[in-house]
């Protein structure tokens, strides 16, 4: 069954007139405002077979050899953070914290760019779904996505969370995502950098994205306009995280950049996951953004990602990933188009997922960093006032990779671990978390999964095994009762023992060779953290302040 009618839209009238009803009627009011004067084939909430039917007919896309889809996004394989825009209105002129990630464009511009999206996609076929996000009830953002495939389609109803029939009948989104990749601006008189954009417009509720199919443009603008409606109007915390909950209700949260281990040490299979990505923190809940996972799949096995791997099947839309020769089997390990390959998928793909996905506060939260220099320790615990200091540092040291010659660590910082996707300033997103740090007791750790004994090329990665007996004993309690070292430069705390973790790596300065050495390289390290901390320095507290490493 396909769910497609044509449809006649006005723009005198609030009416939307429909023939031939389906089993799912795109609602009355779908378009009042919007603008839409007309389109031949409208798809309304179509079914992941029947987008990936369509997708496989129009030949955008093929099945691997476990019934996933598999498409290419295009010129675009990745976010372009230069090309995100926020319409600064009087809404937003005062409240945005405007930088490099935050970019302002006029109102006029989105008008201009919005009203020759609807005449491209006038007399086109469109694929229309009604989602939301945010799982806590009392928080529900209502979406309608209008694309002009089915691919992006399938993405989100893969990653957003999917009502039930029955609330569809009378459904009224609060905001609007509207993507079409084949539209592209004109730089010089559209005001945007080149040809591709996402533009969030705060006072008339709607995304428009143009000039590429990556699909993670329309997760990330949603996932932008939560991080301004949650604290700035709601005082709920947003966050970039994943999360999971024991059998007794203790939930967890993992705050990482990308290669920290972020998804691979929430996954636990003795653990409940509540989400992967984006979480809400209310006085009474965590809960998820999404209704699914958005997982990289370089380098993807079975073995190293049980999970992710068994849940690319039927439904799941795999991006940019090239085949075996002679084969529809993936070859994960390829980066031929690009190291960015993804697969979405719904949440109910993962075996010991939490439905609905909404867990306890807190009890413990984990930063983690892969500290290529070797300074930080394995694990530590932060007080409110260094964890203010380290969530706007959001501090993770890249390897150089395969650019040759080049073996030294580069420092890298994301404030709040999620910088691009941050309208507020990060200090506002920081005392919120020190507060609720505060109120609710929430002990609060630094985990090391990089380098010990030296820097990368001298030292050795720490094993995965003991940074899991590292996160067992916190969240079993037995850290609680350790006896602690204060570290000298950064002045986390560092427990003296750890069941299952040799005592001698626990403070990092021992495992060197040559102490003067690591010295010198902490305070180096210490150096670069105050150098980035400067840019927020003067909207901080004295709490988060006196957390600076000490040089």
């Amino acid at each position: 069954m396909v769910r497609q009618s044509p449809f006649i839209f006005t723009n005198t009238t609030n009416d939307c007139y429909m023939s031939v009803p389906t089993m799912l009627s795109l609602p009355k009011n779908a378009f009042i405002n919007l603008g839409i004067k007309s389109a031949e084939n409208v798809h309304y909430q179509l079914t992941p077979e029947e987008l990936t039917e369509q997708t496989i007919a129009r030949k955008e896309g093929v099945l691997n050899d476990t019934g996933a889809l598999v498409i290419k996004t295009g010129e675009f394989t990745g976010r372009s953070p230069k090309d995100k825009y926020i319409v600064k209105d009087d809404l937003t002129s005062e409240s945005v914290h405007w930088n490099e990630f935050n970019i302002p464009i006029e109102p006029k511009y989105f008008d201009q760019l919005y009203k020759k999206m609807l005449t491209h996609l006038e007399n086109k076929e469109i694929w229309v779904r009604d989602c939301y996000a945010c799982a806590d009830p009392e928080y529900q953002l209502n979406i309608r996505v209008i694309n002009e495939n089915p691919w992006s389609n399938l993405f989100a109803h893969n990653m957003f969370l999917r009502p039930k029939e029955e609330g569809l009948e009378n459904f009224k989104p609060d905001w609007h995502i509207i993507q079409a990749p084949t539209f592209k601006a004109v730089a010089a008189t559209d005001g945007t950098r080149q040809h591709n954009f996402a533009i969030v417009n705060f006072t008339k509720k709607i995304i428009i994205i143009g000039g590429t199919g990556y699909t993670g443009e329309m997760k990330k603008g949603i996932f932008t306009i939560l991080n301004f409606i949650l604290p700035h109007d709601k005082h709920v915390l947003s966050m970039h995280c994943s999360a999971n909950m024991g059998d007794a209700g203790d939930t967890a949260i993992f705050f990482g950049l990308s290669g920290t281990g972020k998804t691979t040490l929430s996954a636990d299979p003795k653990r409940h996951l509540i989400g992967d990505d984006e979480h809400g923190w209310t006085e009474n809940t965590v809960f998820n953004f999404e209704g699914g996972c958005y997982a990289k799949t370089i380098d993807l096995s079975e073995e190293k990602e049980p999970e992710i791997y068994r849940a690319i099947r039927p439904g799941a839309l795999l991006e940019n990933v090239t085949f075996t020769e002679g084969t529809n089997k993936i070859d994960f390990s390829s980066k031929e188009i690009t190291e960015n390959t993804r697969v979405s998928y719904p949440l109910h793909f993962i075996s010991n997922a939490l439905e609905p996905s909404i867990g306890k506060p807190p009890k413990n939260i984990f930063f983690l960093t892969a500290d290529a220099y070797g300074i930080l320790p394995p694990v530590s615990k932060l007080s409110a006032g260094h964890a203010m200091y380290q969530f706007v540092c959001g501090y993770t040291a890249k390897v150089a990779g395969t650019e040759a010659g080049v073996t030294e660590p580069k420092a890298t910082f994301s404030a709040c671990f999620g910088a691009p996707f941050l309208p507020l300033h990060p200090v506002q997103y920081a005392e919120m978390l020190g507060k609720k740090i505060r109120e609710q007791k929430v002990n609060v750790w630094m985990i090391n999964t990089g380098w010990s004994g030296g820097a990368y090329g001298t030292g050795s990665r720490i094993k995965l095994s003991y940074t899991r007996a590292m996160i067992t004993a916190a969240l079993d309690g037995t850290l609680d009762n350790a006896k602690f070292e204060a570290h000298p430069v950064f002045g986390m705390m560092m427990p003296k023992e750890c069941p299952g973790v040799p005592s001698e790596i626990l403070n990092p300065r021992n495992t060197w060779a040559n102490t003067a050495d690591y010295d010198a390289k902490a305070k180096d390290l210490a150096e670069q953290f105050i150098k980035n901390f400067s840019k927020y320095a003067s909207a901080a507290g004295k709490e988060t302040l006196s957390a600076a490493p000490k040089v």
